[in-house]
């Protein structure tokens, strides 16, 4: 990945969704299979970029918002 993209402070943020997404799809590709596989395999990877395409819209939206910082403080409260 080039540099500018890990400069985007929403990809950067994404980052720990997206590991989480691979670590899950991972596990349940093995669970269907009924052994481990990488997360190399293509199946996975087709599996993580449906998620991530999914929900990268709505992520994005979420984190540029104007009010994003607001909703974070309530969270936090």
């Amino acid at each position: 990945m080039s540099s500018s993209r890990l400069s985007d402070p929403v990809i950067f943020r994404q980052l720990p969704l997206i590991a989480r997404i691979i670590q899950d799809e991972t596990w349940l590709e093995g669970e269907r299979r009924g052994c481990p596989v990488s997360t190399d395999d293509p199946v996975v990877r087709e599996k993580v970029c449906t998620v991530v395409l999914r929900i990268g819209a709505g992520m994005r939206i979420r984190l540029t918002s104007p009010w994003s910082g607001q909703i974070d403080a309530r969270e936090h409260a």
